[in-house]
């Protein structure tokens, strides 16, 4: 039969053929899909799940395989294209109450600086050890101002920010089934020995010059307490126990963005810590100025009942950059000429932290064990006291040999 190319053509177009799902594996337009049940762990109900945007029919085959063995282990994750950096920010948000506020503005400054400008754009179910590596070795090479490199330690911090955050995605969220951070190659560290550590002979001239400042018991205690200056700061009245001789650490002050804030200690613990009894008079003596000051101040006095150890004439909490700022001043009184002649004993500079220094290296050289060093220090692990006060220890080891040698002759 001949056909009129001049007729109209009545016969309907064949149907293009629908989509089959084979193993659960089917093409839709001009990529692969998946589709797998997964239980629901609270109702234990199962549901489909359909995962798309497969290049070829193995790739979406190998991840079907993949996905059918974690919906048996019941680590299945569903997925989520949420970026690093929205998920950093989500993560600072509901995470804001459990940390403190300079670490807070801390990590918000590290996320800002070292993690978005590398790493922020990809998803967090996309990255890889390799990724976490990569921006390691950029940091190192030119992750500082103006293309410099950065320092190790700064980046050794990234690494934490990124470990606890990324954990977090891991346990809390559950948005991906690994960290990639654990198992990223991160740059080693030596942590550097404490700055100037003062003989006790320096300290003691150091506190006899500042016993003439108004803040004077606060060197005394910190020296002697190896406490930290916000957790002085911190201190109240309640807080202390000078029948007892012990003060009870229960929180830290702090500045972010030039604001005096209060909270929990580094570790997030309270601690006991015992005082001589030289300390016990000198905070009495501390207590009885600020009850001058407070009758002096009368209806004018700002603190509270009980409230700050430390305060200004006025009653108002310490600003913790002063005390900061008062050791460099003190030191520099102590080494001013008077009478035209330099002191016997003219001290190094020392920062006001280098006070905690000072007393961990006094006790471990005393032979104090260094788990109760760690613990009047406030350090979570006596590794940690190991590894900050590592050469004051092998310095006492030198003599352990001979200390055994004169206790066995001595026998």
């Amino acid at each position: 039969m001949t056909t009129n190319p001049n007729e109209p053509n009545n016969r309907k177009p064949a149907k293009e053929s629908k989509p089959k799902l084979r193993d659960g594996v089917m093409k839709r337009g001009n990529t692969w899909s998946y589709v797998i049940r997964v239980k629901d762990p609270e109702t234990g109900v199962s549901k489909p799940r359909w995962v798309g945007g497969f290049a070829t029919e193995d790739e979406a085959k190998a991840a079907r395989d993949e996905a059918r063995v974690k919906a048996c282990r019941g680590t299945y994750i569903d997925r989520n294209e949420i970026t690093v950096a929205d998920y950093l920010d989500q993560w600072l948000d509901s995470h804001a109450m459990e940390i403190k506020p300079r670490t807070l503005e801390d990590y918000r400054k590290g996320i800002r600086l070292y993690v978005n400008p590398y790493i922020g754009g990809l998803q967090v179910q996309a990255v890889r050890p390799s990724a976490i590596t990569k921006l390691y070795r950029d940091l190192l090479k030119g992750g500082g101002r103006n293309g410099k490199p950065l320092a190790v330690s700064t980046v050794v911090h990234t690494h934490a920010i990124l470990r606890r955050a990324f954990r977090d995605a891991v346990v809390v969220d559950q948005l991906i089934d690994s960290s990639p951070v654990e198992r990223a190659k991160r740059p080693r560290v030596h942590l550097a020995e404490p700055g100037t550590v003062w003989t006790p002979a320096q300290l003691r001239s150091f506190l006899d010059t500042a016993r003439s400042h108004r803040l004077f018991a606060f060197f005394h205690v910190a020296a002697y307490t190896g406490a930290r200056r916000g957790e002085l700061l911190n201190l109240r009245w309640s807080d202390v126990d000078l029948d007892g001789k012990q003060i009870t650490i229960t929180g830290s002050a702090g500045v972010v963005e030039g604001e005096r804030l209060e909270g929990t200690t580094k570790s997030g613990r309270k601690r006991v810590v015992s005082i001589d009894d030289e300390t016990v008079k000198v905070l009495r003596e501390h207590h009885r100025a600020q009850t001058v000051d407070k009758l002096a101040a009368g209806d004018s006095w700002r603190g509270e009942k009980n409230g700050h150890v430390f305060t200004t004439a006025w009653g108002n909490p310490i600003y913790p950059d002063t005390v900061t700022a008062l050791p460099r001043k003190l030191i520099k009184a102590h080494n001013h000429p008077k009478n035209g002649k330099p002191p016997a004993d003219p001290l190094p500079y020392a920062r006001l932290h280098d006070l905690r220094h000072i007393h961990a290296t006094t006790l471990l050289l005393a032979g104090v064990p260094v788990h109760v060093v760690a613990a009047r220090l406030g350090h979570g692990d006596p590794a940690i006291t190991l590894r900050v006060y590592a050469h004051v220890i092998r310095s006492a080891e030198t003599a352990a040999a001979d200390v055994f040698a004169q206790a066995v002759k001595a026998v």
